[in-house]
């Protein structure tokens, strides 16, 4: 009796995180990026959480944070002090911050191929993973940016750092890749 009970609650709870999916888009999103995601992306892999820990053990991918990280506000009255918002990323993980929204500006969308490039040694076969936090877009719109820029092994983790750290997995405190015109973190 008490198997027919858990077999029923793992039936609604599946049904409800079914609900929860988002239909996949032809291109971008580019409005509410904390939302439901979908459970495609066409062209790539998506990963279950012992899917992406099993690449990160094996050190077969290349793991990418999309995460944005607000900018400084230009105006801050002098002598503010300014701390910008701390990240914890999966151990090893590259950052290219801002890269996941819908529509990139020019230095941007350089930022991102040029850190696409580094990663990969400018192989474009090689696997990458892509993540940010559960329920964001960010990260599976820089999958599918990815995808378009010709590469070929391209792979979303949609529960990101919620679901590597709900599964006891190691987090590190992290700092974006530097753009060409600023001058790599000190840390």
């Amino acid at each position: 009796m008490l198997a027919r009970v858990a077999a029923i609650l793992l039936a609604c709870i599946a049904s409800a995180q079914a609900e929860e999916r988002a239909a996949e888009p032809d291109g971008y999103r580019s409005e509410n990026y904390r939302a439901p995601v979908p459970a495609t992306l066409r062209g790539g892999r998506v990963l279950t959480t012992a899917e992406a820990e099993a690449l990160w053990r094996d050190k077969a991918a290349v793991f990418i944070d999309a995460m944005p990280r607000p900018p400084k506000p230009p105006n801050l009255p002098a002598g503010t002090v300014w701390r910008d918002a701390p990240r914890s990323n999966i151990p090893g993980s590259i950052w290219l911050v801002d890269t996941g929204y819908g529509a990139l500006a020019a230095p941007t969308e350089d930022y991102f191929k040029r850190g696409l490039a580094r990663a990969s040694g400018g192989n474009m076969a090689t696997q990458l993973v892509f993540y940010c936090q559960a329920h964001c877009w960010m990260s599976w719109n820089a999958a599918k940016r990815a995808l378009s820029n010709g590469y070929s092994r391209v792979a979303w983790y949609p529960d990101g750092t919620d679901g590597w750290g709900v599964a006891g997995l190691p987090l590190v405190d992290a700092q974006p890749e530097p753009r060409q015109d600023e001058a790599a973190p000190t840390r």
